[in-house]
């Protein structure tokens, strides 16, 4: 027999050396190799159909996908209360940073004349709405939810307490506050006949 009957020789082998052939593999390629299909017993599926002018003798649709599912196991883009697979709705934590600003202006802004109690009242409902909002996984910022409903109530006590101060300051009596043992109390009598 001659040396083109048997397989042809891998030109990018190394050189043989002392009479070993190394240009064969002592393991068999990958794609010889036993697998999961070619095993004994396992059940083999025909090869997926090659579409005729499938570009690099896959089918037209593209490379072939190994091992995912056919299916998408992800509803349909067009299917109401789903984004796009791989989209995450942006949390709304907008109630919750509200809540708190509120509630530091009205802390801090007590001796406004009623306005730390309107804005501590404000914070409070936007604090719950913003809590609300986390416990059913739309927002992700309890914290400053909890801090703006925490600042509201302090910012509306305090509020309350200085506005009331003030209202029982303006009406009680001016003559209350007039006491005759003042030791500082001067009066200045003027005699018209002493010259």
């Amino acid at each position: 027999m001659s040396e083109n009957s048997e397989q042809p020789v891998d030109p990018w082998a190394p050189p043989n050396q002392d009479g070993v052939e190394l240009s064969k593999p002592a393991t068999p390629p990958v794609h010889d190799q036993n697998t999961v299909i070619s095993m004994p017993g396992a059940e083999t599926a025909p090869p997926p159909p090659v579409a005729p002018g499938g570009a690099y003798g896959y089918p037209t649709g593209g490379a072939p996908s190994y091992g995912y599912p056919p299916a998408s196991p992800y509803p349909a883009y067009g299917q109401p209360g789903y984004g796009q697979p791989g989209w995450q709705q942006a949390p709304s934590n907008g109630m919750g940073t509200t809540s708190m600003v509120l509630g530091i202006i009205a802390v801090a802004g007590f001796c406004m004349y009623g306005l730390g109690i309107v804005l501590g009242v404000l914070a409070l409902v936007f604090g719950i709405i913003g809590l609300k909002k986390v416990n059913r996984g739309e927002a992700t910022n309890r914290g400053m939810a909890i801090a703006g409903v925490v600042l509201g109530a302090i910012g509306t006590l305090v509020s309350a307490v200085f506005l009331g101060f003030i209202i029982w300051a303006i009406t009680q009596d001016p003559s209350s506050f007039e006491d005759s043992s003042d030791p500082f109390a001067t009066s200045l009598v003027v005699d018209a006949g002493a010259r």
